[in-house]
């Protein structure tokens, strides 16, 4: 299956995206030049969407964003930017930004003025004409599977910080085969899975509630 049909296949489902399905695959213009998802397997992906250029909260979200640029690479970890506005406002936005804030944007940012990837995601709604609402944010594990969503809306920034600690308790969940207790921070213990045997458990807590230790 194309890149094309992937995205109209996704796109006709007539479901929002959920946990656990394939991220549907395209192939776009960005600031770095012609990208497909498919060059991004065997590595995490955060892809996000943003409501337009040239407005306060993405500017600050993409200001952080570059500022933590090799935080999310040592996690193995690639950014995609998304919005519907064209490549030259894109370019023209990230030469802005680095003249007001002296910050380089390293990651790509996709134009989609077709709304065919947005669509595909979920991003926008099949009859809205804009992205004005949506600020989402997908994380895709190196099979190219979506592990976790969060949308909010277009007045109120995400955390970078958050983004960065979703990355890392999915990776670890994923790789020591745990669970990650509420504000789990990187080098924290981690909880083992519920023990579906009670013999020789030496506390009531310990077969549903169990520390795995420091990690």
């Amino acid at each position: 299956m194309t890149a094309r049909e992937d995205i109209a296949a996704a796109s006709s489902a007539n479901r929002p995206l959920r946990l656990g399905d394939s991220a549907p695959l395209f192939s776009a213009r960005t600031t770095r030049g012609e990208k497909s998802l498919a060059d991004y397997r065997g590595r995490w992906v955060i892809l996000f969407s943003h409501p337009a250029d040239f407005t306060p909260v993405c500017t600050t979200e993409f200001v952080a964003l570059a500022r933590n640029a090799d935080r999310f690479a040592a996690l193995d970890c690639e950014l995609l930017g998304l919005s519907v506005d064209s490549l030259y406002a894109h370019i023209a936005w990230v030469k802005a930004i680095e003249q007001a804030f002296g910050v380089t944007v390293p990651f790509p940012i996709i134009e989609d003025p077709s709304m065919a990837i947005g669509k595909a995601y979920g991003m926008i709604d099949e009859h809205a004409q804009d992205t004005s609402a949506i600020r989402s944010t997908y994380f895709i594990d190196p099979d190219g599977v979506v592990r976790a969503i969060t949308t909010y809306p277009h007045n109120v920034g995400r955390n970078v910080e958050e983004i960065l600690r979703m990355v890392a308790a999915l990776q670890i969940a994923e790789r020591d085969e745990v669970l990650t207790p509420e504000g789990w921070q990187p080098g924290e213990p981690t909880l083992n899975p519920p023990d579906t045997d009670l013999a020789g458990t030496s506390d009531e807590a310990d077969w549903f509630c169990a520390p795995k230790g420091g990690s």
